[in-house]
């Protein structure tokens, strides 16, 4: 429920696992096979004899730098500014803002922090319920353009059906409230804490 890109992000993953499940199968063949080990060794001189050549044979004039040696640089720097540019994108799309009204007589803003506010209150009796957290994202195809995502932590041996029966209320309510009906993600979770909370409650 966010802007991150999920299909380049599995993509960059799939690769990724695969150059290192090569990388470690090759390494696997070296420990236990001398013939490879040999084999990778004389073509591993071979390839930097040949690289060495090329270098030698593309220099910069006036220079003992390799046009070579500059273009991988530049490349790595191109690449260091898309993994900059690829982190930057990761979890994007989240939003302070609820719901927005323009009107001729002036917009208004509800900020996540009223629904957060709210529910966490109305939540706080539940016995079921450690802990609550709110927040809005901007989705594509909603109508106000916004979305609510609500986790929720409960304790071991929670009912997740009473769990998530009382949080629809609490959104269908919210719905009449805000006068539009927003796309919801409910997460109900059990960590950690859910381990070592106490039986009840401590204000």
């Amino acid at each position: 429920m966010n802007g991150t890109n999920r299909s380049l992000n599995r993509a960059t993953l799939g690769v990724l696992g695969l150059v290192i499940a090569a990388a470690g199968a090759m390494a696997i063949l070296a420990g236990s096979s001398r013939g490879f080990a040999q084999s990778w060794t004389a073509t591993g001189t071979s390839v930097w004899a040949d690289i060495q050549k090329r270098l030698d044979a593309a220099r910069i004039p006036g220079t003992d730098t390799s046009w070579w040696t500059a273009a991988v640089f530049a490349l790595l720097a191109l690449l260091a500014v898309l993994v900059v540019c690829w982190i930057a994108s990761q979890g994007t799309g989240r939003s302070n803002h609820l719901a927005r009204r323009e009107e001729k007589a002036g917009n208004t803003t509800v900020d996540t922090a009223v629904a957060a506010q709210a529910i966490k209150a109305a939540l706080a009796g539940n016995t079921q319920v450690l802990s609550t957290s709110v927040q809005s994202w901007e989705t594509k195809g909603a109508d106000e353009g916004l979305g609510l995502k609500i986790s929720v932590q409960v304790r071991k041996g929670a009912s997740p059906a009473e769990v998530s029966a009382a949080v629809e209320h609490l959104v269908a309510g919210l719905d009449q409230l805000l006068g539009s009906q927003l796309p919801v993600l409910v997460r109900i979770k059990a960590g950690t804490r859910t381990k070592f909370a106490h039986t009840e409650r401590v204000a």
